[in-house]
């Protein structure tokens, strides 16, 4: 794949990926048991791959700050959406996982841009 592919389809992951959370985030519907996770579980793994898509959404820049803190940013205003929704809980502790998650993919990001596969992605 060129880095120009590896770009589009990672934009177009994210945007899927924060429709597909945004839906979990806010529907009446039972949420399925998404393999057998615990909530916070759920939510880190959510946000670690939400932080794998961003990164590689934006190539030129590093994961650093600004990519977390963007993500960090969704992940309190779905809790605050959240607040306001009768059938929905807000939690501290969901945004705490949000950032676990986000740590986590920082900590691995060293090692997952080596990937091959993903290697062609960065300049």
């Amino acid at each position: 794949m060129t880095p120009r592919a590896i770009t589009a389809a990672a934009r177009v992951s994210l945007a899927i990926a924060v429709g597909a959370v945004l839906f979990l985030a806010t529907t009446r519907q039972p949420l399925p048991d998404l393999a057998a996770l615990s909530d916070k579980a759920n939510h880190a793994l959510a946000f670690a791959v939400l932080a794998l898509l961003a990164d590689f959404s934006f190539p030129r820049a590093r994961f650093g700050l600004a990519k977390a803190a963007a993500l960090l940013a969704f992940g309190v205003a779905i809790e605050a959406v959240q607040h306001f929704l009768p059938w929905r809980e807000a939690s501290a502790m969901d945004v705490v996982a949000d950032l676990a998650g986000i740590a986590l993919y920082a900590l691995a990001a060293p090692f997952v841009t080596k990937l091959p596969l993903l290697r062609a992605g960065r300049p």
